[in-house]
């Protein structure tokens, strides 16, 4: 059961649950900041003198600040996915390893190959060769889905990978650094240094000639 809230102006009653009462009243907080904002803005000027602001260029502000907070919360959940993927899809792959296979999350499709790649180069350049590795891997399943070599499926595994690579490519070690050290990094606790990286690059650059 829902708690209940009364709110009475003039000689209206409302009746409105808790989420709606507390919505209604972070409102009429934002209406009165910008009202506060607005004489701020005049407070030089004598109060007979100021033009009023009126309850529709009110409602245009409110509309803003929702647009504008809005636009925010998606471009940091954004940012945040884009940081935190690799430990994500790690996370996934682990439950797939315990459980059989659930659902594990495929590489952005609006993500592709060589933003992967250069976010791999990125994350070296900070030193962090964990993600690093793990971008350029991400990086060599783009490669493979928009090459139509091996396109990606949830529940495919690095192990169904490489039986998959097997009878498709003509050398198979490069894919097998790259699958290995993704292993390595999903189920150990292996540290992966500058040297790794540059391997795991090495593998990457024979399979799609990159510079």
């Amino acid at each position: 059961m829902s708690i209940k809230n009364t709110i009475v102006m003039g000689n209206n009653t409302w009746e409105k649950t808790t989420w709606e009462w507390e919505l209604y009243l972070f409102n009429q907080r934002i209406q009165q900041w910008l009202e506060y904002q607005y004489s701020q803005l005049f407070k030089n000027i004598p109060e007979n003198s100021r033009f009023s602001i009126s309850e529709q260029i009110l409602q245009i502000l409110q509309v803003l600040f929702w647009l504008i907070l809005v636009l925010l919360l998606g471009w940091v959940i954004w940012r945040l996915w884009q940081e935190f993927y690799p430990e994500i899809y790690t996370w996934w792959k682990n439950l797939s390893s315990t459980f059989g296979h659930p659902w594990v999350p495929d590489s952005p499709p609006q993500l592709s190959s060589n933003f992967l790649l250069a976010k791999s180069q990125e994350f070296y350049h900070q030193g962090d060769y964990q993600k690093a590795c793990q971008f350029l891997y991400f990086s060599m399943l783009q490669q493979l889905h928009e090459r139509a070599i091996a396109l990606q499926q949830p529940s495919r595994t690095d192990g169904e990978y490489l039986q998959l690579l097997l009878g498709t490519v003509a050398s198979i070690q490069p894919y097998e650094t790259l699958i290995t050290t993704h292993e390595q990094l999903c189920f150990s606790n292996h540290k992966v240094s500058s040297e790794n990286y540059q391997h795991c690059l090495q593998s990457y650059q024979e399979l799609f000639n990159s510079p």
